[in-house]
């Protein structure tokens, strides 16, 4: 973070100063709110779970050399003492975002905000300094923690945000205003918090209403290729700019292809130029988040082949997504188990049939959440999907809802041990363990609550049968 003093940062957040000899002493470490990851000059936010209470750990965290502790109550150690801890690291937020002079990039979207945040981050990254989300840390507590971690040096702050209903996204761009903001699509992730397309399409469009106007520089970047996206144009003041494969966009694809090893492959289209791309990332739906991240690049001022080159080059920085581990024994695992919605997953699917041409493919699948009264047809759709590609296995673990993919694939016309259903992630290894062959493909996805990044660990450390360790 920016160098602030303790009386500064009391006065930004509307706090108190308790336990402090000397308010002139300044933060110059990271704001955070995990006492392990405190450093000497850190300010430590005291959050107050259901099972941990950051307050117990103020003296330590002091100890190790954090400034002071940002508390709801005094600690006995140099505490700013405020009504409410997100608040007030959400004030913290605001202004040092207005100091900074850095250029702040928002994004969201229903499927592929964490991948596409990656790609602008390399993009942007190899331009210029650039601070990002790390993971998916999306909400009103990581976003702000994010934005802190912004120094004088930084150019370009590139903000993913979430959302689990109205007005999630009006909160967050108020506390980081952004100046380029970015909808890559609306899909069917968390339909049954909203309620239906409308309704989500309503909260990611929050995001461009929140953008300055053309005139003061704002940029509505927007997915030609989704209706319900494309229509937020009309919310906006800010400048508006197209990319997709249609030939309206700004930014566009031509001649998309899939290399032998399922690596999309194209030419990128730009208002200054062309140059073509191959990524290293897997499955034709990177290509959608490639044009993303390059309609945000070009705005900003980087050349067709600049983002073309910063492209080609980039790789995964988010664990779990789309995670390609190639064993001695000749298995390909992918790990894509970190989260899941019908999106997602059927872009996993036909990136795992075009890595697996010639091959043996397996699809170890698990529940989609939070799709409310849409879960059984989506996950029914999902299982008729893996046989309509011709996915070689199929493996539904969990409950009701993997039942359900694998009635999907048996009503599809899976038959025998085509599709099978497993209890959970300990009898997929096992399962798998004692099937899986030299030159198999598996995809391993879910969403994060049902832990399957469990059986892509453990089958990516096995090199023979018998190497696999139940963990």
């Amino acid at each position: 973070m920016i160098a602030l003093s303790l009386a500064e940062i009391a006065a930004v957040v509307g706090g108190q100063t308790h336990d402090i000899p000397d308010t002139s002493v300044q933060v110059t470490g990271p704001v955070v709110r995990d006492s392990r990851e405190v450093v000497p000059g850190a300010l430590f936010v005291a959050f107050s779970g259901e099972r941990v209470d950051g307050h117990d750990f103020a003296e330590a965290v002091v100890d190790a050399g954090a400034a002071a502790v940002l508390a709801t109550r005094p600690v006995g150690v140099p505490a700013i003492v405020v009504d409410d801890v997100q608040t007030a690291l959400g004030a913290l937020a605001r202004h040092v975002v207005e100091r900074l002079g850095a250029t702040l990039v928002a994004l969201t979207g229903s499927a592929g905000k964490t991948s596409t945040k990656d790609l602008i981050a390399q993009v942007l990254g190899g331009w210029a300094p650039t601070v990002f989300t790390p993971g998916s840390l999306n909400n009103e507590i990581g976003l702000p923690l994010t934005a802190l971690s912004a120094t004088e040096e930084t150019k370009f702050l590139v903000l993913e945000m979430g959302a689990r209903g109205i007005g999630h996204i009006r909160y967050l761009a108020e506390l980081t205003p952004p100046k380029v903001g970015l909808v890559l699509n609306v899909g069917s992730a968390h339909i049954g918090e909203f309620g239906g397309r409308e309704q989500i399409a309503q909260a990611k469009g929050e995001l461009v209403e929140s953008l300055p106007s053309a005139a003061d520089g704002g940029a509505a970047i927007l997915n030609a290729d989704d209706p319900l996206v494309r229509a937020m144009a009309s919310r906006t003041k800010a400048k508006v700019v197209l990319f997709g494969e249609s030939a309206e966009a700004d930014v566009r694809a031509e001649n998309v292809r899939l290399t032998d090893s399922g690596q999309p492959s194209f030419r990128l289209h730009t208002p200054s130029g062309a140059s073509d791309v191959t990524m290293r990332l897997y499955g034709e739906h990177h290509v959608s988040n490639a044009l993303a991240a390059a309609a945000v690049a070009h705005e900003l001022g980087m050349s067709a082949t600049e983002i073309a080159t910063a492209l080609s080059g980039a790789g995964t920085l988010s664990r779990w997504r789309m995670e390609v581990t190639e064993r001695p024994d000749g298995v390909t695992i992918v790990n894509d188990a970190y989260n899941a919605n019908p999106e997602s997953m059927r872009a996993a699917l036909k990136a795992l049939v075009a890595m697996g041409k010639g091959r043996r493919t397996w699809a170890v699948l698990g529940k989609m959440a939070e799709l409310g009264d849409e879960a059984l047809a989506e996950h029914d759709a999902v299982g008729r999907l893996a046989v309509r590609l011709n996915v070689s296995k199929l493996v539904a673990v969990g409950g009701i809802e993997a039942s359900w993919l694998q009635l999907g694939a048996y009503n599809e016309g899976s038959w025998g041990e085509e599709s099978v259903h497993v209890s959970d992630a300990q009898a997929a290894i096992d399962l798998l363990r004692k099937q899986l062959r030299p030159g198999d493909v598996v995809l391993v996805k879910a969403s994060r609550s049902v832990g399957l990044e469990r059986v892509a660990q453990t089958l990516a450390e096995a090199g023979t049968e018998g190497e696999v360790a139940a963990r």
